[in-house]
């Protein structure tokens, strides 16, 4: 029996024997998702300015207050209050209304204001997502790395035990010395060992996962191999990160709209009754009402405006600085990853060729080791070689996953 055949053979019984139940990568980023407190903070961001938006247009609704003032300020012996200035006391009950008139333009800036807010959040929380999704992907693709190499460990482990058997049986045949089974034995406790590490480095990952994701839960499960396929990117401005850079644009153009609006002049109607009399002469008949209108027309502020205008400029200049670095980082960035993914997946295929070199040297010294012939250091540094690829193996296979990880962030 090759190596190859023997590894095949024993991989179903490993699985099954540490592992009761298998979870994929979407199960992890649904959980994320569904717990992520900051996501949900979001939501309830968004429901705030909607609650805002509506306080806005019941600001601008007829505004009804009731008032009530009663007071007697008395005169003992000559001694008080001025009466001129308390006439002796008041009583009154008021209610008055109040409406202001404004622009149907003024009213539609406010609210874009809100909209302009409610669509910076929502690509926040986009972003936010897409790096949640990311960390979750990269721990998964760690933790299944872990797990490929554990499974490895043990399937060489117990190769070498079957080994292990027959050349302590030739040993004390007298086929091989002592010293030979010696060193055999010390590779194989080497092993263990290497498994055991394994085991707790996978332990640890995959309770990271599982706090990364908000679950609370202690047993491991298999997980299934990452179906990662490198996405297309689009074009550099449909990115929620570029987006940003639009969405601020908009939001300044309608800050300074905003200013100009607050600059007009302001008219508010109001008009109350009730009851109101100091109680001196024909208290019966202090019943009325009185209306009006306030006009307010700014003149001069001390060139505030300007100062607001300037405001907005810098913002704009700043917003511009951000967006030209985004787009050459991102563009660097991008380019730097496709380089890494070809020379990772090259280096894949060279170490995939060599390991068909290393199994066929272990083959023909396990074949040798039956028949007594075989060197044991040479089948030792056959092992050792073989394990060492396939490790090699395992962690370009896990940065390339990582790699299209990072690739596809910019699309997700």
């Amino acid at each position: 029996m090759t190596i190859r055949l023997f590894l095949l053979a024993i991989i179903p019984v490993l699985c099954s024997a540490t592992y009761g139940q298998q979870k994929n990568i979407d199960f992890f980023i649904t959980q994320a998702l569904d717990n992520s407190p900051l996501l949900k903070d979001f939501k309830n961001q968004v429901q705030i300015n909607l609650a805002d938006s509506q306080r806005i247009r019941a600001s601008y609704k007829p505004q009804v207050l009731g008032s009530s003032t009663n007071s007697y300020a008395p005169a003992i012996k000559g001694y008080g209050y001025d009466g001129a200035i308390t006439n002796g006391g008041q009583l009154s009950a008021v209610v008055g209304v109040n409406q202001a008139l404004v622009s149907k333009k003024y009213m539609d800036a406010q609210f874009e204001t809100l909209r302009l807010q409610n669509l910076g959040i929502e690509n926040s929380a986009k972003i936010s997502e897409q790096d949640l999704v990311r960390t979750i992907i990269a721990q998964y693709i760690t933790a299944f790395g872990d797990m490929q190499q554990l499974r490895f460990a043990r399937e060489i482990n117990m190769l070498l035990k079957k080994e292990e058997n027959l050349l302590k049986a030739l040993t004390e045949s007298n086929v091989y010395r002592q010293t030979d089974y010696l060193t055999f034995l010390v590779t194989r406790q080497q092993q263990e060992l290497s498994v055991r590490q394994l085991g707790i480095q996978l332990q640890n990952d995959y309770a990271t996962l599982n706090y990364l994701s908000g679950i609370v839960d202690t047993a491991e499960a298999a997980l299934a191999e990452p179906a990662l396929t490198l996405h297309q990117l689009p074009e550099i401005g449909q990115s929620s990160f570029f987006r940003k850079f639009i969405l601020d644009s908009l939001q300044l153009g309608n800050s300074r709209s905003l200013v100009d609006f607050s600059y007009k002049p302001k008219v508010n109607l109001y008009a109350d009754a009730g009851y109101n009399s100091t109680l001196t002469y024909l208290p019966y008949k202090n019943f009325g009402t009185s209306f009006g209108v306030n006009v307010t027309v700014p003149i001069y502020d001390g060139h505030q405006k300007k100062i607001q205008y300037s405001k907005i400029s810098i913002a704009e200049k700043t917003r511009l600085g951000y967006k030209d670095f985004y787009t050459a980082q991102y563009s660097q960035q991008v380019a730097q990853l496709l380089q890494q993914l070809r020379a990772t997946s090259g280096l894949i295929d060279e170490i995939n060729h060599q390991i068909k070199y290393a199994e066929g040297l272990i083959n023909v010294n396990i074949k040798l080791l039956e028949t007594g012939d075989a060197k044991i250091a040479d089948l030792v540094i056959a092992i050792n070689n073989y394990m060492t690829a396939q490790n090699l193996l395992t962690q370009n296979n896990t940065s390339r996953l990582q790699i299209i990880n990072q690739i596809n962030y910019w699309n997700r």
